[in-house]
């Protein structure tokens, strides 16, 4: 009887209120011990990350099916990048006069007393623990915590699927079928029309509160094309989600889908498919500084383009840090162009659309109109058929939530417009 007992307890094990098979924690086992087989060093980061640095040519993205035998896209030798880079810039300068103070001038971020403030760029927690070798990626540990909490080691690192807001049965005809999400809840500025193949922008850090473990915030610049239930994506910016990082930290992500995130897709590098080629940028690892209302606005550029030579999209980081790509062969349409490029924030729970709401923040949590005090997103830039990058000349604001999330354009008599964002989620008006 009691062996009978110890056989039950070794195949029922309760962590977190849930119970957990002997099957999945072994296939969790299994899946750890394969992403950490080809360590070559590993770096213990000041705030409790673990960084690998795994062989560049043995890393995560190769176990993908369809990228079997694929060769890391190379110009000259010992040089990963791609043959092509569109960040030469076609933008006139002094074509509009700034003339209210609290927005810019020549381009600059001001203040509402009129005095510039310089964009500070950020940097990663774990670099000041240590260096990975060429040849080499840093891959963040995946925590075993984090592993079992998910539905399944498949599901993991996935965004939930997604689909239209339904209002009396309708759906608002008049916006990109990919804008209106499921328990999603999006304030975004957006442009279509034309053929894209590039989208950049200047993203202020901040780190808003997520109320529950299963839900995130985001702040990124996305690249879209497609139908509202097979959308293809891929996006780049900051994150505060729990359920990937295991904590409320505001930490550097990809993320790419080709299915509306229903079976592809995944953030960093948690599946298959994103190929990294840089050895000092951590994809989840930790962002530092953050800004705060009222003070210096740390910023990460991001941008993400289409190399015409291999069809691949490249994720910038700063100004001339390419940390890797996406190869065509994960996509059906986006390989060649997309159809819309999006700059903003948005929130994922469960708790969107209904009473209480969610209390997770987007941004730094104040509202746009908060100008000096809220999120904001600067130097907005597209590739289109052009040669050169340009400000979108059609852009078009847009809240699911107004009361939770709003947003505010600036782009009258200043340079170079500039995006607000943001909110509290519940409060008073969004009960």
């Amino acid at each position: 009887m009691r062996s009978i007992i110890f056989i039950l307890l070794g195949l029922l094990i309760t962590v977190h209120g849930g119970s957990l098979s002997r099957h999945k924690i072994l296939e969790v086992e299994r899946k750890l011990k394969h992403l950490r087989r080809y360590s070559l060093k590993t770096i213990v980061s000041e705030d409790g990350d673990v960084i690998d640095c795994i062989d560049i040519n043995k890393q995560p993205a190769f176990d993908h099916p369809a990228l079997k035998g694929h060769k890391i896209q190379l110009t000259c030798i010992h040089q990963m990048a791609p043959t092509y880079n569109s960040a030469k810039e076609d933008i006139p300068v002094g074509t509009r006069t700034a003339r209210n103070k609290n927005h810019s001038r020549n381009g600059k971020m001001m203040n509402q007393r009129g005095e510039e403030l310089s964009l500070t760029v950020t940097s990663q927690v774990w670099q000041k623990s240590g260096k990975c070798p060429e040849a080499t990626i840093p891959v963040r540990r995946i925590r075993k915590r984090e592993l079992l909490k998910a539905h399944s080691v498949e599901d993991y690192g996935r965004k939930k699927p997604s689909f239209y807001h339904h209002q009396n049965g309708q759906v608002n005809k008049n916006l990109d079928s990919f804008v209106q999400l499921k328990n999603h809840s999006k304030a975004i500025l957006f442009t279509v029309g034309y053929r894209y193949l590039g989208g950049k922008a200047d993203l202020r850090v901040c780190n808003p509160y997520v109320e529950k473990d299963d839900e995130y915030s985001t702040t990124q610049v996305a690249l879209l094309t497609g139908s509202y239930n097979d959308f293809e994506c891929v996006q780049s910016g900051w994150a505060v989600n729990p359920s990937v990082y295991g904590d409320r930290q505001t930490r550097l992500f990809v993320y790419w889908t080709a299915d509306g995130s229903k079976k592809t897709g995944c953030f960093d590098l948690t599946c298959p498919g994103f190929i990294q080629t840089n050895n000092e940028i951590a994809l989840g690892a930790a962002i530092y500084p953050i800004s705060i209302p009222g003070g210096l606005p740390y910023t990460i550029t991001i941008y993400i383009y289409k190399d015409p030579y291999t069809n691949n999209w490249w994720v910038q980081y700063g100004e001339k840090t390419n940390i890797g790509y996406w190869p065509p062969e994960l996509f059906e349409t986006i390989c060649y162009n997309a159809q819309s490029v999006e700059w903003g924030g948005e929130v994922y729970s469960s708790s969107i659309g209904h009473t209480p709401h969610t209390a997770t923040q987007m941004g730094n949590g104040q509202f746009a109109t908060v100008l000096d005090f809220s999120s904001a997103i600067t130097r907005m830039r597209i590739h289109d058929n052009s040669e050169f990058l340009k400000i979108p000349e059609w852009v078009t604001d847009y809240s699911d939530e107004y009361n939770c999330y709003d947003v505010w354009l600036m782009s009258d008599y200043i340079d170079d417009p500039q995006f607000y964002y943001g909110g509290p989620g519940r409060n008073p008006k969004c009960p």
